[in-house]
């Protein structure tokens, strides 16, 4: 019963370890993020957040012409955030698209007078 005990124990004390070191791992790697925005009209507003290093950062382009793109590194556990392209009166339409290293890219469109395009979950 005790050989049991201590195997049973070892064995979370190991599955612990091996957690420990992907959460370290995946905290410390860098990634790319490429945020991109197109569409026909040039009245847009674009905001995009991204964590850094444990804190949301969060950038207002409101003189933005398309086709847009901004690329940013950064690392941290948390490595997401949102792009959020919003039309002006003069409506038309725009799609925001969030590329992370070369996974498939996330996107969204919209069309109409103040209407918002957000890719976010990444």
């Amino acid at each position: 019963m005790l050989v049991l005990a201590l195997l049973l124990v070892g064995g979370c004390v190991a599955v612990i370890g091996v957690v420990v070191n992907e959460v370290s791992k995946e905290s410390s790697r860098t990634v790319q993020i490429t945020y991109a925005a197109a569409g026909n009209t040039q009245d847009v507003a674009i905001t995009y957040s991204t964590w850094r290093d444990g804190n949301l950062e969060v950038n207002q382009d409101n003189d933005a012409r398309l086709p847009w793109a901004k690329e940013i590194h950064t690392k941290g556990f948390l490595k997401g955030g949102a792009l959020v392209v919003t039309l002006g009166p003069d409506g038309g339409t725009a799609t925001c698209s969030v590329t992370v290293d070369d996974a498939r890219p996330i996107t969204a469109t919209a069309s109409g007078a103040f209407a918002s395009a957000v890719c976010e979950g990444f």
